[in-house]
């Protein structure tokens, strides 16, 4: 016990002695502060014109997160999700086969539902894609489905991921963002049938199945760009291709062309596309560069675009319309102050197939498409690269489509569904 007294009297003593040493030091510090206050102030403005660069950047991140929370509030997991969750840490398919990707390569992200015989028709046409080994392709499905997961199994063409939306209204079966008891069906009266929710525009309750389109599409953005180790470094362009869109042969190379050339060609433009936005068209035949309105098959864009489109999430989460598509259209893209246009050959390199909608097609059995498949001719121009750097652009303007001022169709008013899409947002920041 002595020992311990003697120890604690020491320390007391040296604690006394280190309080005034400090204190002495601080009264020093402080005169010299004083005294040199205009050489400190230089200082730091040296240093601050001199990593303005890194400032700036940091400022911008931070200013573009200002609308978000860092923590997102999503709904409690099931087994599946958890699992769904785990399964897209899991790093590609086929590194034995192809262990480097290539320096300039695109990412192609898939976005699927639950129509294998889509899947399988683009999955065929993407095996035969020249220059598909040399990028990643991850397939981001929208819940899980086990002939879809089979199929993309089947890929040895290129390295391939697959992620699993975890919030999915499909695999949660009794409670949101699936369907809960005490859901609101239709035109219900919440008061009348003591119901939940909070009807669109036209007084209609949310549909699970088809709020799933948005929910996946936000889901896999924020994943794609900011969640995956995949993709999170990314600096290049990334692809987005849908289950119903056709690829062409050359369709890589001329993606790889068209994001050399946008910022040269085309600084307005934001994105570049392999096809015309009217789905229809197959593209004019001319010899020149085409800039217009965005289109939703086969998009591509970079992580400075995608800056800007988080920082609207509000803007996109809010809006009454269950389409991705046409809320980019009439409210994200018209508020960045400026025509969004995007970069296309003349001729397409992807086109949209297919008689089904969203929720057909689930059996390969059925023919949802002309006997059952497609067909598609491709001319033999089109099975390799067929744009020329030295082309000029013509710009379209003033397209018909979707524009600011559009209300929306609806299907996207209940509360719950506009906070979820927020957080989603909030996932990796």
């Amino acid at each position: 016990m002595a020992s311990c007294k003697k120890a604690r009297i020491k320390d007391a003593a040296f604690r006394r002695l280190v309080s005034l040493a400090l204190i002495t030091v601080f009264g020093v510090v402080l005169l010299l502060i004083l005294l040199r206050t205009n050489t400190v102030s230089n200082l730091i403005n040296s240093y601050t014109n001199e990593s303005s660069e890194s400032f700036e950047s940091i400022e911008e991140v931070k200013d573009a997160n200002t609308h978000l929370t860092r923590i997102p509030k999503l709904p409690l997991q099931n087994e599946l999700s958890i699992l769904l969750s785990k399964r897209n840490q899991m790093p590609p398919r086929n590194l034995d086969l192809y262990p480097k990707l290539a320096k300039d390569h695109v990412v192609v992200v898939l976005y699927v539902h639950n129509r294998p015989q889509y899947l399988q028709i683009v999955i065929d046409s993407l095996s035969r894609v020249e220059g598909i080994s040399e990028t990643l392709l991850i397939v981001s499905h929208d819940g899980y489905f086990e002939e879809m997961n089979k199929i993309v199994e089947g890929i040895k063409f290129c390295q391939v991921k697959q992620i699993f939306a975890p919030y999915s209204p499909h695999i949660f079966s009794e409670s949101f963002p699936g369907v809960s008891p005490k859901d609101c069906k239709e035109k219900d009266d919440p008061v009348e049938k003591h119901c939940e929710g909070t009807p669109d525009q036209y007084g209609n309750h949310r549909s699970p199945k088809i709020v799933s389109l948005k929910h996946h599409w936000w889901w896999m953005m924020n994943t794609v760009w900011d969640g995956l180790e995949e993709t999170r470094h990314h600096s290049g362009h990334i692809l987005f291709i849908e289950e119903d869109h056709f690829i062409y042969p050359n369709a890589y190379r001329n993606m790889q062309l068209l994001a050399e050339l946008k910022s040269k060609k085309c600084p307005d433009c934001y994105a570049a596309n392999l096809a015309p936005s009217e789905v229809k068209s197959r593209g004019e035949g001319w010899e020149c560069l085409v800039a217009e309105r965005m289109g939703n098959v086969g998009y591509a864009f970079n992580r400075t675009v995608w800056r800007k489109i988080h920082k609207k999430a509000a803007e996109f989460c809010s809006f009454d319309d269950y389409n991705w598509d046409i809320t980019m259209w009439s409210t994200v893209y018209p508020s960045f102050g400026s025509p969004v246009y995007t970069l296309r050959g003349s001729r397409t390199s992807a086109v949209h197939f297919g008689k089904c909608g969203l929720h057909q097609g689930h059996n390969r059995n059925v023919a949802c498409m002309d006997n059952g498949g497609v067909n598609i001719v491709v001319d033999e121009i089109d099975k390799v690269a067929n744009i020329k750097p030295e082309w000029e652009v013509r710009k379209y303007e003033h397209q018909a489509g979707y524009k600011a001022g559009f209300k929306g169709w609806g299907g996207w008013g209940d509360v719950r569904d506009r906070e979820l899409c927020m957080e989603f947002a909030k996932m990796y920041i």
